[in-house]
């Protein structure tokens, strides 16, 4: 079982890419893990494609430098497929999450033939259903934590409700609303493709430490 876990995160400035991987990197680091949480800066500008990365393990990291072969990859917004390589160096042993309201068959021709896994989220329907506006970080964080088992299902939860109390202490609607939004992801996650050795992987049986 491997004992560092990498991630690399793909949004667009304002969705919130940045702020899940720092606060991913928080969690795991409140219940004893090592980590590092950090974007790669380019354009600050509402709407440019923006990169994060985490790196989670239960042993001292040595490594500092941009991730380039992840283990798992996030992609908030689906129309970066037509223009970024979101499968560049991507594990075939692990997996992609993609937020999207598109089908399979308009997904998986834009992956580059990526063997592993491939989920999907609609992180859009989630947003307007559980906080009538769409931020779609809290959904994918959830959705991430299902697919890849980097943290237990209970622990996540607790954790982050108790990050979410401390951010809306004065906005009770707010925290409610996106641990709604969590709870809802974690249960909204789809397998459109699995790997190339076409074994099933169930989303619950994958665990990553």
């Amino acid at each position: 079982m491997k004992h560092l876990t990498e991630i690399r995160w793909h949004g667009r400035g304002g969705q919130g890419a940045k702020t899940a991987a720092l606060l991913l990197a928080d969690i795991a680091f409140g219940i004893g893990k090592y980590v590092q949480g950090f974007p790669e800066y380019g354009p600050e500008r509402m709407g440019a494609p923006v990169t994060a990365y985490d790196r989670i393990s239960d042993s001292a990291i040595r490594v500092h430098s941009n991730i380039y072969e992840p283990d798992f990859v996030v992609v908030v917004d689906d129309t970066l497929l037509h223009s970024v390589d979101v499968t560049a160096g991507l594990s075939p042993n692990g997996a992609l999450l993609i937020n999207t309201e598109k089908g399979k068959d308009e997904i998986l021709p834009l992956l580059k033939g990526y063997k592993g896994a491939v989920y999907t989220i609609n992180a859009r329907k989630v947003c307007m259903e559980t906080l009538g506006k769409y931020f779609p970080n809290m959904p994918m964080l959830s959705a991430l934590v299902r697919i890849s088992g980097i943290l237990e299902k209970d622990v996540f939860f607790r954790e982050m409700e108790a990050s979410l109390k401390h951010k809306f202490e004065k906005k009770p609607e707010v925290f409610a609303g996106n641990k709604k939004a969590l709870e809802a992801a974690f249960d909204a996650v789809e397998q459109i493709s699995f790997a190339a050795d076409g074994k099933r992987v169930e989303i619950a049986d994958r665990r990553v430490a």
